[in-house]
């Protein structure tokens, strides 16, 4: 988020990305690496060095930095696109419930994915910054975005 918050898209370092996301160095250096593996980030060595965006962040779809770094979207590999592998225990898959149940997750998740950018993300993340300085969002603070939101569930969602 940091990169993409980046309007001059200058070189920035990874200490000061990490400081920003609040994410530890060593975690980060290893997502960096494979982001810029991938053709997602550039890299610049020595003095105002860095990592930047290779591409616009309205031009980087979520779908694409979540397959690189965590591989299939998918939550069965019998219904993956692109890392398909029939279920050991599966009897038929043409009358396995649980796989056409997965392919609806699938097909929904990847529109959600394909469909947001990383520049949506920042203005999400914005969005919900001034709703809850503003006391918008109740139990929770600013505070609270700089670590993981995930115990604390905003009323109504």
């Amino acid at each position: 988020m940091a990169l993409a918050r980046n309007e001059s898209n200058a070189p920035m370092l990874i200490s000061d990305i990490a400081s920003k996301e609040q994410l530890p160095k060593k975690f980060l250096e290893a997502i960096l690496l494979e982001l810029k593996r991938s053709g997602f980030l550039g890299s610049k060595k020595g003095a105002g060095g860095g990592y930047y965006l290779m591409k616009k962040a309205e031009e980087i779809r979520l779908v694409a930095i979540i397959r690189v770094i965590d591989g299939p979207i998918a939550l069965l590999p019998c219904v993956s696109l692109n890392f398909y592998e029939r279920c050991e225990e599966c009897i038929d898959e043409t009358y396995c419930g649980i796989r056409h149940a997965m392919v609806d997750v699938r097909d929904a998740t990847l529109k959600i994915l394909s469909e947001t950018t990383i520049a949506d993300m920042v203005v999400k993340e914005d969005s919900i910054k001034e709703k809850i300085s503003k006391g918008d969002i109740e139990g929770l603070s600013v505070e609270d975005l700089k670590g993981s939101l995930a115990s604390k569930t905003p009323p109504g969602s």
